[in-house]
């Protein structure tokens, strides 16, 4: 019980910094990240505390800062903030929650806790701008690997951690196959996503990483039909894939995990 709320406050926590890096990371292709305040002109900070903030507001002025646009435009500024805190408590929970055992929390917890917080703003980000920035990506694979390598050495076994590697090969061939089709609408910047989610896939097992693999394309089917119903979007309107592999690997790893 401990365990599971100590997550629930951490998601919470992070949920809440994600306006402040969706700010910052979602512009053009190309384009460095925001650096200063549209309204006061003042640089934000370097280092961390330019990077960690528990809103989007300037830190200079206190202006409430954002990007909210693409498929979050109508989202107000007021709401962002609650909305991902409460999305980052409920992720954190629910794979606490999924990932406990008889003897203790699932040694593999950290890693996919610290995709999933990565996770956040990268989904954010993709609905923003339909980009999937470089860095937020690496940052995942090098927290994924990283942390199932730790868990690899608690349990005294490589066998989990060499599937994940495969898994991962495995996830990044086959989005690069389907990227590669005619009429395919998939990037590179999902090509590489995926891979990053084929590590705690593969961890949890082959069933885990091909339900991981499928969901997605399920997820961003029905929301683009329900966008056609309902007139919001035309068969040519491109849809950002990223939330849509990251809540397939988290309902993957929840129902197999």
């Amino acid at each position: 019980m401990f365990a599971a709320l100590a997550a629930i406050a951490l998601g919470a926590v992070v949920g809440a910094s994600t306006p402040w890096l969706v700010h910052r990371l979602a512009v053009e292709s190309g384009s460095p990240p925001r650096s200063a305040c549209a309204v006061c002109t003042r640089p934000f900070p370097r280092g961390l505390p330019g990077w960690i903030r528990p809103d989007a507001r300037c830190p200079g002025c206190g202006a409430r800062l954002g990007s909210r646009t693409g498929y979050l435009a109508a989202l107000d500024a007021a709401v962002f903030g609650p909305l991902t805190a409460a999305l980052g408590a409920a992720v954190f929970g629910l794979l606490t929650a999924a990932l406990g055992t008889d003897t203790g929390i699932d040694p593999a917890l950290p890693a996919v806790l610290a995709v999933a917080a990565v996770g956040l703003p990268l989904a954010f980000v993709d609905l923003t701008c339909l980009r999937l920035p470089d860095p937020l990506v690496a940052l995942a694979a090098v927290a994924a690997l990283l942390g199932l390598t730790g868990a690899a050495l608690v349990l005294g076994t490589p066998d989990p951690l060499v599937r994940a590697l495969l898994a991962a090969l495995a996830s990044g061939v086959a989005y690069v196959l389907l990227a590669l089709l005619p009429g395919a609408r998939l990037g590179f910047g999902d090509v590489k996503l995926a891979a990053v989610l084929g590590l705690p896939l593969g961890w949890y097992g082959w069933p885990t990483l091909l339900l991981g693999l499928v969901l997605p394309h399920l997820i961003n089917g029905t929301v683009a039909l329900a966008l056609l119903l309902t007139r919001r979007a035309s068969r040519g309107t491109p849809l950002p894939f990223g939330p849509a592999l990251l809540t397939g690997a988290l309902l993957a790893i929840l129902f197999e995990g």
